[in-house]
């Protein structure tokens, strides 16, 4: 009995240790970093998004569609 009241205390002691080690730890990062990072990539995936499709609406897509055209274009 003697042996397991010890083997029980040092477990719950060693479990102790742990969570007390990881309670000080300061290398994690936080919630609040993390939410900035994801903020960023969300803003910055929207403004690369708008550019595509200005450049696309303007430029490109005018010039594919009368290259379209012309090649459809059986009268002339």
């Amino acid at each position: 009995m003697k042996k397991l009241a010890t083997k029980l205390k040092d477990q719950i002691t060693g479990k102790l240790l742990i969570a007390k080690t990881l309670m000080r730890s300061q290398c994690g990062e936080n919630f609040v970093d993390t939410a900035i990072k994801i903020l960023m990539a969300v803003v910055i995936g929207g403004l690369v998004l708008a550019g595509l499709y200005a450049l696309f609406g303007e430029t490109v897509l005018p010039t594919l569609k009368e290259r379209i055209q012309e090649m459809f274009n059986y009268a002339g």
